[in-house]
Order: C-alpha cells, then structure tokens, then sequence
C-alpha cells in the first residue's frame, strides 16, 4: 500500500473559496436548482472582439517563448504603464505568467519574509504564504474607513516588529469590498513603505475597471518598492486565458531574475497564441477603450441600484467604486439574526443559499472573524455582452430600469437578499 504523505503545510487546506462556491453552484443548477451565481468574481463581459481577433490570427503560433514572456508583449505592456501612469519599466522586469495569481505565489517563493495583509483580503493571498510556510500579519480596517489600510495602522504595526524583510499585498479597486483609495491615502501609504522598506505588490488587475476610470497606481509615489500586478482575466473579461502580468522595477530586478529562474522550472512559458493576442489588448486603442467605457456605466449602474436598495433596506455599506463587488456587514441586524440562527457570516450564506437560491461568500473567507457576520458578493450574473451592446445604444448615465431590463439575475439577486434580511432581522 501506497503511503499517504501529506505536506504539512496544506493538510488543512480546502480548495479555494470562490471556485469552490461556483462548483457548489453549478451542482446545483444540474439538479434543477434556481441559483444567482453572485460567489465567483468572474468578468460577466466578453473578451473585446479585436483581442479574439488577435487570438484568432496567432492560433498557429506554437514556440516556446522567453520565460519572461514574448518581448513584444512586455514592450507593449511598459508602454501602457508609461502613458496610462507615468511610470516607467524596463522590459526585463516585466514577467507574464500563466495568471497573476501563479505570479503572486512565485513571488513568494523568491522572497524570503513577512506577507501583510489588509482585513478584508481576497482569498487566496494567505493560503498561498501558508502554503509555502510564511508569515501572515493581518492588518485592521474599518467600515468607518471604508475599509482601507490607512497609515497609521501599518506605521505601528511594523514599529511593533522591526527590521523584518516584508511585502504587503494592496489591491484596488478592492475585492471584496469594490472600494479604492484616494491619491492622498496612496501618497501617505507609500511614504510609510518607505520608510520601513516594504516591498508593494500593487494588484491592480481591476484597475481599468475603475468605475469613473481614474485609476492611480501607488507605484507613481513609491516607484522603486512597487510591484504592480494585473492581468487579462478582470478588466478583458478573459480569466479562462490564464494570462497575468508583474511589472517589477530596476531596484527589484533580483526578483524579476530569479522568479523567471523558478518559472523556467515549472510553467516554463504561457501559452504563445495567447500572449500574441495580449499585445492587441494592452495596446488600448479606441476600441478596447470603448468596450471598457461601457463596462464601466454597466457596473456603475449595478452598484448604484444595489447601493440605494440596501440603504433603503436599513444594510449599512459604502458605494462600491470599481471592480463589481460589495463587502456587506451585518452586525447591526445581530439581534435579529440570531433568533433565527445566523450567528456568523457562514450561517447568513448557507441559509441565503438555502431559502433563496442566492450563492455568496462569508467575510471569513477573506480574513475576517468567524463569528463575523459579513459577506462579499460579486455582481456579476449577467449577460455580459447583452448588457455592453444595449448600453452602448444609450447616451449617458444608465439607470436602474437598465439594471432590470439587461442584468436580470443580479437584479433580482439582490431583491432577494434584501427581502431575506428584512424576514430574518
């Protein structure tokens, strides 16, 4: 008989929360189920047509490329972060992975030190450090801050602990709570990473889909310490492509360096076809820029409707501003809750799920107490091309009866919701 020897480290280790909520979904709608699919943060729009296009003309592409990635495509990407934020990388220190999230883990695997992290978090930033045996920090936020990191807390928290090597994982706008930081937070935050030499994984995969479009990258104000992390899979709708990006600067470029070593090791390269139609989408012309237009008046337009429904619900939660997802807090319908059973994050979803069809996630998948109760969910169960082409026949501001008309399921989502609160409170 076959020993069976475990790694101590994932013993414990379940598969990932919000793939593991959309399996559970799917089951469900194959044994007939009515399921709103608001757990997986998966883009709800089409890949834009001119990059399936690309993908298209470069199917015959079949070369191993450079570990780093097809140097066209690192070019491209460099020039993007030059015009859209002023900041400039070598080609060298831009690596393309087979998603960010491997990035991410491979990072890890490189840098020897402490993973900080704000509370909430998405939820596979600390299994990845437990994975490989690293230190997590968890670091507060507040609803009063909306959620943020603000300075002070990480000023303290490394004065606690000094002179240990840490990265800190900053993602905006934010999943789970859809919100972002405002320049002068950036600067402030930036100026404390500093100080205490902290490297920044800026993970900006949804930073095009800022709702107003004015996405700021911290590695504008911290530029030596910041990485900045995105990819295909948000903002270009292609998360089945498994395509990420990290752009490292010349001070980190020992990281860039031994991260391609690792990933000549193991992935190799992405796939070639793929990283060829890359090209085509980072080289934002008027056409992706339209396509991203209107996904951004969709999902504000989403979040406004579901802002005022849970205001008037008596749900205190602040305006999700990019991204398409909303961190709710429900302590202050505790009283309520518990009399029925809902004593935590975990209870509300399973009882949501049960009585209404309704798939969320609990806030203690993405690092918040257990006792909690909190959820995130992602907006996104909607026809995502049908929604982009109807908004794009509409001059201005798109209103809640678009929401009605063209988003359907999230619509009554979220009708859903709101009435199994006002029964439970």
């Amino acid at each position: 008989m076959i020993c069976r020897s475990i790694n101590s480290n994932i013993i414990n280790l379940p598969v990932s929360a919000t793939l593991g909520i959309n399996e559970k979904s799917n089951r469900m709608i194959k044994e007939g189920r009515m399921v709103y699919k608001l757990g997986l943060g998966q883009s709800p729009f089409p890949v834009p047509e001119p990059v399936v296009r690309a993908l298209k003309e470069n199917a015959h592409q079949k070369d191993y490329l450079p570990v780093k990635g097809l140097e066209r495509l690192r070019e491209t990407i460099a020039e993007y972060y030059k015009k859209s934020q002023g900041v400039e990388f070598d080609v060298e220190n831009i690596i393309i992975g087979p998603g960010s999230k491997e990035l991410m883990f491979i990072l890890q695997l490189v840098f020897y030190g402490e993973l900080l992290l704000p509370s909430p978090s998405w939820v596979s930033y600390d299994p990845q450090a437990r994975i490989l045996g690293r230190s997590v920090g968890w670091l507060k936020t507040t609803f009063e801050d909306k959620w943020l990191l603000q300075p002070d807390v990480l000023d303290d928290y490394c004065n606690r602990f000094p002179k240990i090597p840490r990265v800190i994982i900053l993602n905006y706008p934010n999943n789970p709570t859809g919100l972002t930081y405002p320049v002068e937070l950036l600067k402030e935050l930036a100026d404390v990473a500093r100080r205490h030499n902290i490297v920044i994984i800026s993970d900006e995969i949804y930073g095009e889909l800022d709702h107003d479009g004015d996405h700021i990258s911290i590695a504008k104000f911290y530029p030596e310490g910041t990485i900045i992390s995105s990819g295909l899979s948000k903002w270009c709708g292609a998360g089945g492509w498994r395509l990420g990006t990290f752009a490292i600067p010349e001070g980190l470029s020992w990281l860039a360096d031994k991260m391609a070593a690792v990933a000549s090791e193991t992935f190799t390269s992405v796939s070639a076809p793929i990283q060829y139609a890359a090209i085509r989408a980072f080289e934002f012309d008027d056409e992706i820029q339209d396509y991203l237009k209107n996904a951004r008046r969709v999902l504000g337009a989403i979040s406004d409707y579901i802002y005022s429904s849970f205001k008037n619900t008596g749900i205190e939660v602040h305006k999700a501003e990019g991204a398409f997802y909303y961190f709710v807090n429900f302590e202050n319908f505790r009283n309520g809750f518990e009399k029925k059973g809902i004593e935590s994050g975990r209870d509300f979803c399973n009882k949501l799920l049960e009585k209404t069809g309704v798939a969320v996630l609990p806030g203690e998948d993405f690092g918040r107490d257990k006792s909690e109760i909190s959820i995130r969910l992602a907006y996104v169960d909607f026809d995502g091309e049908l929604a982009l082409n109807q908004a794009s026949k509409i001059e201005g501001e798109l209103n809640e009866d678009f929401v009605r008309k063209f988003c359907k399921n999230t619509f009554d989502a979220i009708q859903k919701i709101c009435s199994f609160v006002e029964e439970n409170a």
